[in-house]
Parts: structure tokens; C-alpha cells; sequence
């Protein structure tokens, strides 16, 4: 079957989308019910929300759950090259015939009315995964968590809240207070939730949600800590002490989100096996993701060349760390942001470690940043910066430069998408 059916069905699908945006329940609620609740018969849920750090601490979770002998499901969001990353069937992306399957019936079920793309689609990888036999589904929140299209599980196993900082504003809130407060709407009564490394405002508000619900936290800081001691990952909770290699995703910030996971697996008591699995077995496309094949690396064979999809001032501070713990190489940024992001906030912390940034618009994105803007945002931050009309030309100009290069590809998913798609699509 062409693979053009399910992105047909997909268009379609964007046509239903309401004229305002708003973040009720109510359009998935309906259509779950047309569908006979799907939700109802998934396989035991952690569910996952913040602002940083969700799909690495999904990968690793998965990565334990399956070194452990467990078939999981997993739905994550957004895709870089091919909507079917976004669904997982036990272990495996769905395939084209299953995709668009669930996808016609969906549309089909609800009946024409308005409904998000997210909520749509939502609802079709709730439906494939409880038609598919496992033993987990992990669930990652798109947007938010009280009002998340994926927030319809009445009871998850456990459910995880990553670090939480500034993003979305126009709908969760500009405030830290606000915006946890949402992601804090995916605590269940009852069930146990692992919270990652919270600002004290955050927590209060995380910790106020889960005390009305009778929700048993297992926080960082109180209940495990995790650090790094001459090349090894120490995890530690009540129950003992963890001595495991590094996480395979690159950079100092994955200690925080690997500790997340081995809370999640230490509570399931899944035994060594998990816990080295979810360190040495876990990949998550674009976040530092080193290109070593393709077309962009071949045209600049003695370049160290890098991917990442942050984008929020969060993702800039944890990029510069990683960066500054490399060996001494001369650093170039490649960066195209969307509009709707805080650009100056994201490149702030660059500044100090990278010689030049390159900007570039994001190909095929309406709410694209013009590179112009963007270069002058960076520059207001004490970069300096110049445009490129795309991720080729630039860097081809940083090879002209200096052959020998470190090159950082960043700014947004989008961005990186689009080099996947031209370079290789995530497995």
C-alpha cells in the first residue's frame, strides 16, 4: 500500500480542526465513545508530562521495559519524518497498512465533527494499541497534561512529570505556577508518580496535587538522586544503590531523565536487567544526535556534525553544558526556530561556546522564524551570525571556513525533522 494513503488521510484530517484552538476534553470524549473506549483496554499506562525531557525519559523507560522481556506500546509526539513514529505497537512503528486502517476508521467515527489533529490522531494510536497484545503503553502528553488529548486513562500504573520551565504560554499559562498546575492534571488518585528535578515553585504546586489525590510521589531529591562518579551513572533510592554506565543519549542533562526511568523501573521491581537496558539501549532521534552518514556528512567528511530539536531556553542551557563538557573544537551553530518559540532565550546560553551561528528558515513551516530575524535575534545575545537559504549552504560556507568544525544543527523539532528526512528517518 503507498505510503501517500496515510498522509491522504492525514490532510483530511487537518480540515477538521476548530478555528480557535481551544484545550477541553470534550471532542475526545466523544469520539472515544464512538470508538467503544479504547482507552479502557490498553495494556498497564505510564503516562509522561513536562516541559523537558519526555521523549528521553520514554526511550530509556522502554528501553528497560523491553531489556526486561515486555512487549510496549508507545505513543509520542511530534514525528520528525514520518507520522508512524509516533505510534509504537509492541516495539515495532505501525506500518503503513495498520496506519491507515485505524486512521479511515477514525475519521469515519467521528462523523465529520470538529476535532484537532492531535486529538484525532490521539485517539487512532489509543485504538491500534489496544487492539495490539503488550505488556506497557507509554503514554507522552502533547501539549499541557490536565487538558491532553491523552489524558483519558482513569487508572495508569504509574504516571512521570519531567522537569517543567516556561513553553507554550498562549495556552498553559506564563506563569510556572500555571503551567505545572497543568502537567500536574495527569496525577490519578491513588497512583504513584516519579517527578524529576522541579524549580520549588513547581514542586509545591505538584506536591499540593498529588496530596488531595492521595498520590505517592517518588521525587528527586527526596525519594532518589542520581549522579555522575568517574564515568558511571549512581542511582540511589530507599531500596539501595545503582552502579550502571552513562545513559547512551548524549549529555549531562540525561542523568536527571535516566534517573527518572529508574525510578520507574525500580518501582516495578524489573531487576537488573531493566535497569542496564534502559541506560546502554536507548536512542531518541535528535537530541544530540552525532550524523556520521548521509548527504549533509559526506559533504563535510572531517566535520563533527550534530542534531538536536530543543528549543526553549531550558534546552539552550542544557545544549551549552553538554557542549562545553566536549573537547576543545571550534563550534558552529546552524539554527532555525519557529515564531512561536523564545529565541533569544534558547540561544542566550550559546553564546558563550559556539564561534558563529549560521540562520536559516525552516523549509515547508508557515510559522517559521525568518532567518533574517533570527540572526538578529542571536546577535542581540552576543552572537555572531550571518543567513544562509538553507542547512546545505550553510554549511558548506562553515567547511569553506574551517574543514575541521564541530557543527551543531538546532533550534527546533521541525528543523530536525527535515534533516532526518533528508538524511535518514528515525528507526
Amino acid at each position: 500500500m503507498s505510503a501517500a494513503k496515510s498522509d491522504v488521510i492525514l490532510d483530511r484530517m487537518m480540515a477538521l480542526h476548530p478555528k480557535v484552538m481551544d484545550l477541553v476534553l470534550d471532542r475526545v470524549w466523544r469520539l472515544l465513545d464512538a470508538l467503544d473506549h479504547p482507552e479502557r483496554d490498553l495494556p498497564p499506562v505510564i503516562h509522561l508530562a513536562g516541559t523537558n525531557g519526555k521523549g528521553s525519559t520514554q526511550a530509556m523507560i522502554r528501553a528497560g521495559l523491553e531489556a526486561a522481556g515486555n512487549r510496549v506500546h508507545a505513543y509520542t509526539s511530534p514525528h520528525l519524518a514520518r507520522f508512524h513514529e509516533r505510534i509504537r505497537l509492541a516495539g515495532d512503528l505501525i506500518s503503513e497498512e495498520a496506519l491507515t486502517a485505524i486512521l479511515d476508521e477514525c475519521y469515519a467515527r467521528n462523523g465529520g465533527e470538529t476535532i484537532t489533529y492531535f486529538e484525532i490522531t490521539t485517539c487512532a494510536g489509543i485504538l491500534a494499541m489496544a487492539r495490539t497484545p503488550a505488556d506497557y503503553t507509554l503514554l507522552e502528553t502533547g501539549l499541557g497534561g490536565r487538558l491532553d488529548a491523552t489524558n483519558v486513562v482513569e487508572k495508569p500504573a504509574m504516571t512521570v512529570i519531567t522537569p517543567i520551565s516556561i513553553d507554550h504560554e498562549q495556552f498553559l499559562g506564563n506563569t510556572l505556577t500555571k503551567i505545572a498546575g497543568e502537567k500536574a492534571g495527569i496525577i490519578k488518585r491513588g497512583v504513584p508518580c516519579v517527578v524529576g528535578p522541579q524549580t520549588d515553585e513547581a514542586m509545591d504546586v505538584i506536591e499540593a496535587r498529588a496530596q488531595a489525590l492521595g498520590a505517592p510521589l517518588i521525587a528527586y531529591g527526596q525519594h532518589w538522586h542520581v549522579s555522575e562518579e568517574r564515568g558511571r551513572l549512581i542511582y540511589q533510592d530507599e531500596t539501595g544503590l545503582l552502579d550502571l554506565p552513562l545513559p547512551s543519549l548524549p549529555g549531562a542533562h540525561q542523568y536527571q531523565n535516566a534517573g527518572a526511568a529508574l525510578a520507574v523501573l525500580r518501582h516495578l521491581k524489573l531487576g537488573d536487567a531493566a535497569y542496564e537496558g534502559a541506560m546502554t539501549k536507548a536512542f531518541w532521534p535528535a537530541r544530540m544526535q552525532r550524523l556520521q552518514d548521509g548527504p549533509l556528512a559526506k559533504a563535510a567528511p572531517n566535520v563533527e556534525l550534530w542534531l538536536d530539536g530543543g528549543h526553549n531556553p531550558a534546552a539552550g542551557e542544557a545544549l551549552a553544558t553538554h557542549l562545553a563538557s566536549l573537547p576543545k573544537r571550534p563550534t558552529y551553530l546552524i539554527c532555525g526556530m519557529l515564531n512561536t518559540k523564545d529565541a533569544t532565550g534558547f540561544m542566550r546560553p550559546l553564546a558563550g561556546c559556539a564561534q558563529y551561528l549560521t540562520a536559516v528558515s525552516i523549509p515547508g513551516e508557515a510559522n517559521t522564524l525568518p532567518a533574517e530575524k533570527t540572526a538578529q535575534m542571536a546577535q542581540s545575545v552576543g552572537l555572531e551570525a550571518d543567513v544562509a537559504p538553507d542547512v546545505s549552504a550553510a554549511l558548506a560556507r562553515i567547511v569553506q571556513k574551517d574543514p575541521s568544525a564541530r557543527v551543531l544543527i538546532c533550534g527546533s523539532l521541525y528543523l530536525a525533522g527535515h534533516i532526518l528526512r533528508e538524511y535518514a528517518p528515525p528507526t
